[in-house]
């Protein structure tokens, strides 16, 4: 069985501290009583309950001691909550810390507002030197410990709740900037895939419509300008999907990366979600659905401006 993001973390995590002494893991509370770093090296495993700015704090103490942090909590505990402890340790003093945040976007559904978090990738893209990753599946999840690990920069990687997907075929051993799952006519629109439910959406809507799918791993503003320059070698119009408000997303980035090129967001509204559901019917709440993404294909194919329906934002930039 694939596993979650969430779980393809820990364990992964696990197996590399058992080669790498100076690995260490903090929880804010969420490891559940069977956390399989916690039983492997109890010793490296420290749970410091609900607070989250004192667990950045204490991991930005950890890297200065010659440590590896990886710390975990909630998406909106750790990019909202804890976002002067965040800009501090990985921005100002460019600590080795990395941060798991799952539940981002809406995947938390009935937990309700208070536990979504559309925001998170506007507030971590604003702090330079931040590594940002929003694996798909396991295997990437995978692939992003380790180079997180290896590396030793600041970090923040999001992930869902429990879904479990099946990670694109990677070309070679590394995470490339662009991956191509579909390349379809250059002249057509393309479509581009960030985090989970937005490959989820971008794969459904791909082999509806023949078009082409460059699926994005890293979101920050290095990764990003190097993927802006491949993706303009092959295409000029692009739809952009992901879990996330369209302000300070992906979608957004790439528009000012791609001044010649027309970049269309299919992102999740402006609204708060007010009636409970499970995790794709939230989305949808909110306008981020297949009939969304299909429909601003549609509207890019025929040249037609954007515009906001059903909730969803979608901004044409030329």
């Amino acid at each position: 069985m694939t596993l979650s993001g969430r779980d393809a973390y820990r364990e992964e995590l696990t197996a590399l501290a058992a080669e790498d002494p100076s690995i260490v893991c903090l929880e804010a509370d969420l490891g559940g009583k069977n956390h399989p770093f916690q039983t492997a090296h109890p010793d490296r495993f420290f749970n410091v309950g609900i607070a989250e700015a004192a667990m950045i704090d204490m991991a930005a103490g950890l890297a200065a001691g010659g440590y590896k942090p990886f710390v975990s909590t909630f998406a909106p505990f750790a990019a909202l909550r804890a976002a002067e402890s965040l800009k501090l340790t990985l921005g100002y003093l460019n600590a080795g810390v990395t941060v798991v945040a799952p539940y981002a976007g809406v995947s938390g559904a009935w937990f309700g507002t208070t536990h979504h978090c559309l925001e998170d990738l506007a507030v971590l893209r604003s702090v330079p030197g931040v590594t940002i990753a929003a694996p798909y599946g396991e295997a990437e999840m995978r692939a992003v410990i380790r180079s997180a690990a290896r590396d030793g920069r600041p970090h923040y990687i999001r992930t869902g709740r429990n879904a479990a997907y099946e990670s694109l075929p990677v070309p070679g051993t590394e995470l490339p900037p662009v991956n191509w799952e579909s390349e379809g006519d250059p002249g057509d629109v393309c479509l581009v895939s960030v985090g989970e439910e937005g490959t989820r959406l971008a794969l459904a809507a791909r082999a509806a419509t023949g078009v082409s799918h460059a699926h994005l791993v890293y979101a920050d503003h290095e990764h990003l300008a190097e993927s802006a320059a491949e993706l303009a070698g092959r295409h000029t119009r692009f739809v952009v999907v992901e879990e996330h408000r369209s302000q300070g997303g992906v979608a957004e980035a790439l528009a000012l990366l791609l001044p010649g090129c027309e970049v269309t967001s299919v992102a999740a509204g402006q609204g708060w979600p007010s009636a409970g559901g499970d995790h794709q019917e939230v989305m949808a709440s909110l306008g981020l659905d297949l009939p969304a993404v299909l429909a601003a294909v549609a509207r890019a194919r025929h040249g037609r401006p954007a515009a906001a329906a059903g909730g969803s934002v979608r901004a044409c930039v030329r």
